[in-house]
């Protein structure tokens, strides 16, 4: 028997490819907000409707509607950036937005607190500064990430660009983006199918990354398809192909969880786009549009099996997919401080806490980011760890940077902990809709507390990735944390432990809805057993599955049979 389709699915029918009502919900000047089907609409155009959480209960004593604003987010594929264009994000960011400029899990910015008057302007501007916001959001192909270092070698080079050409070549086609943002001609008549995504496009959102071993910074397992680069004497021979990763879940359903993708086999660069697009494709035939929590890729593959979803991607490409090739990962997160790369230009990697760009005191660090994009000669790298890197800069040109680095606070990770330079953390409040307990605001907090605990066990130098969400969706990857704390409610998170250090194994729950106290009751004597029985260069996760702390646990899914990376 057919299954109800969801409701989402008849507002995507029913949109004309995108537009809605979302000019009138525009103009509307009595209301800060858009209706809701066209804030889900307006996913797609790259923006989400969002209110402040702080101000919400005051605002209704007050008889006012909530303090209606969006979130914009660009798409930037491997989180490549200009001067130029970072100059016109500033800009954005202190024109219009309200907490400085964001750089996301996913190698782009977000600005948030954009009033609905602002929305229009703010898109233009960023459509003139050569990026876009189509497809950041919505049931689309998001932004491809890539390792960020693409003029490390020229591997990484030719990473980046297919991470670029993926990005451009599978986006929506729709025209209703010129049209409702950049005063484009208006649609006559009927709107043609998307070429790949019809008229209902995907059944949920779709995510791409690629990685260059040893190096897992994008943590490829987490993506709905995952791309490693195989070199061979420093040459691109093509890509293992990787599916089925997805980090969301929601707490108390024991049919949705966090899953690592699976090798399925090795294409050639000239199989790679057309790889890329059927396994797109096959998502959209096969994908739940009935339950949007079980419409990603990896309950697809759960439901159908591993072996029926590789069938019939060879069914439709016309070939067998090459046996997987050797790799090894390593490490997940960023390299820290000057790189050269192999044409003698150099890299700087600078830490940024949860991302946030904006000015506190003696960190000023979107004003110490304007004043080196308005003298570097390269470009800048986001990265997925939410942290930013000053590329291909010439040797003379250090100096230079150096000093503006450390004029603005910017220096932070030569005298930060490791856990710190190795800490992600959501949004979250105020303004996730989503958030069930803080994230980004408490990770200061936390970090504190927890620094103080290893410097007791003389453990400030280990590296530890310590992920925080504010809710089970997982925007931080936070099952992918050694330590991890996912939020259940106001105060109180789920801590989980035990994922390792290249991203090739999920955390499980060691303690479920617990405050700091227990947090830190939990870890601290974890903490002194790690310091005095670790063995050389035994990373923490590892560790605590070793010292039998943490006991394998069985797949969340009943259907899916494990299968480890290749290594």
């Amino acid at each position: 028997m057919r299954r109800k389709l969801s409701h989402l699915e008849h507002i995507k029918a029913a949109s004309r490819q995108l537009r809605g009502s979302i000019a009138e919900g525009l103009a509307d000047p009595v209301t800060g907000a858009i209706g809701d089907d066209d804030g889900k609409l307006l996913k797609f155009h790259g923006s989400y409707q969002q209110d402040d959480r702080d101000l919400r209960e005051e605002r209704r004593r007050q008889k006012l509607e909530p303090l209606y604003a969006f979130m914009l987010r660009a798409r930037l594929p491997g989180g490549v950036v200009t001067p130029a264009q970072w100059l016109v994000f500033d800009r954005l960011a202190r024109d219009y937005a309200s907490a400085g400029l964001r750089i996301t899990t996913r190698q782009t910015f977000q600005w948030h607190g954009i009033l609905k008057r602002n929305l229009k302007p703010a898109i233009a501007a960023i459509n003139h500064a050569m990026a876009s916001t189509i497809a950041a959001c919505g049931d689309v192909l998001r932004n491809v990430v890539a390792t960020p270092l693409p003029q490390q070698s020229s591997l990484h080079a030719e990473a980046y660009a297919w991470a670029a050409k993926l990005s451009a070549e599978l986006a929506p086609r729709t025209t209703a983006y010129h049209e409702l943002w950049l005063d484009g001609e208006k649609l006559v008549g009927e709107a043609p199918p998307e070429p790949l995504y019809g008229t209902t496009y995907l059944p949920r959102k779709f995510k791409i990354g690629m990685a260059v071993p040893p190096l897992n910074d994008v943590d490829v397992f987490a993506q709905d398809l995952g791309l490693i680069a195989i070199a061979e004497q420093g040459e691109l021979r093509g890509f293992n192909l990787v599916v089925g990763g997805g980090m969301g879940a929601s707490h108390g359903d024991p049919s949705t969880y966090p899953r690592l993708a699976e090798v399925i086999g090795f294409v050639t660069p000239g199989q790679l786009r057309e790889a890329a697009e059927q396994v797109i494709a096959i998502q959209r035939d096969w994908g739940d549009r009935a339950e949007r929590k079980h419409a990603r890729l990896k309950y697809t593959l759960d439901e159908r099996g591993t072996d029926a979803f590789k069938a019939e991607l060879e069914h439709r490409l016309g070939f067998a997919l090459q046996p997987a090739q050797p790799f090894r990962f390593d490490h997940n997160g960023d390299r820290y401080g000057w790189l050269e790369g192999e044409d003698g230009r150099w890299h700087l990697t600078l830490h940024i806490e949860s991302g946030r760009l904006l000015d506190r005191g003696e960190q000023r660090r979107l004003s110490g980011m304007r004043e080196l994009a308005k003298v570097h000669t390269g470009d800048f790298r986001l990265t997925c760890n939410q942290n930013v890197i000053v590329a291909n800069v010439a040797a003379g040109e250090r100096e230079r940077i150096d000093a503006i680095v450390r004029a603005h606070g910017l220096d932070g990770y030569r005298k930060q902990s490791a856990i710190r330079r190795h800490a992600i953390a959501c949004v979250a409040l105020p303004t996730c809709g989503l958030a069930m307990a803080e994230s980004e605001r408490y990770l200061p907090t936390i970090l504190d507390k927890l620094e103080a605990r290893l410097e007791q066990h003389g453990l400030l130098d280990a590296p530890i990735l310590l992920r925080l969400s504010g809710c089970p969706n997982g925007c931080s990857r936070p099952y992918l944390g050694e330590i991890a704390l996912v939020g259940r409610g106001p105060g109180r998170y789920d801590l989980r432990l035990g994922a390792d250090f290249g991203g090739q194994r999920l955390n499980q729950v060691y303690r479920e809805n617990v405050d700091e106290a227990a947090i830190l009751a939990a870890l601290d004597p974890l903490f002194a057993r790690y310091a005095a029985e670790r063995t050389n260069g035994e990373y923490f996760g590892d560790f605590l599955r070793r010292a039998g702390i943490l006991v394998p646990s069985p797949s969340p899914s009943p259907r899916r049979i494990p299968s480890e990376p290749v290594a």
